[in-house]
C-alpha cells in the first residue's frame, strides 16, 4: 500500500499522525459537510467581487507603513488602496 493511501486510523481506532500528502487528500467544508453543519459553524463560500474587481499584487513596503496600517485592524489592504487613490487624486506617478 503507498504511503498516501495508508489508513488514517489504526486497528484500535487511533488517528495516526497526519502528513502533507494526507492532507492534500482533504476536501474543503463545501465539499465534506452537510450545508446545516456548514451554515452552524459559519463556513460559507465567497461570492463574486463587486465592482471594480481588484487585482492582486505582490509590492513592497516599509515596515513602519505595514505595521500602522495593520494595526488599524481587519481591513487594513482596503485603507491602503484607499490612500493610494486619494494620493492619485493630486498626484501623477512618475
Amino acid at each position: 500500500m503507498s504511503r498516501n493511501k495508508r489508513p488514517l486510523t489504526d486497528d484500535s481506532g487511533e488517528v495516526r499522525e497526519l502528513g502533507a500528502e494526507d492532507l492534500k487528500r482533504f476536501g474543503s467544508p463545501h465539499e465534506v459537510l452537510p450545508e446545516s453543519l456548514r451554515e452552524k459553524i459559519g463556513t460559507r463560500r465567497r461570492g463574486p467581487q463587486k465592482t471594480p474587481t481588484k487585482v492582486p499584487v505582490t509590492i513592497r513596503l516599509s515596515r513602519d507603513v505595514v505595521e500602522r496600517f495593520k494595526a488599524s485592524g481587519t481591513g487594513w489592504q482596503t485603507r491602503v488602496d484607499t490612500a493610494l487613490k486619494e494620493w492619485l487624486e493630486t498626484h501623477e506617478p512618475a
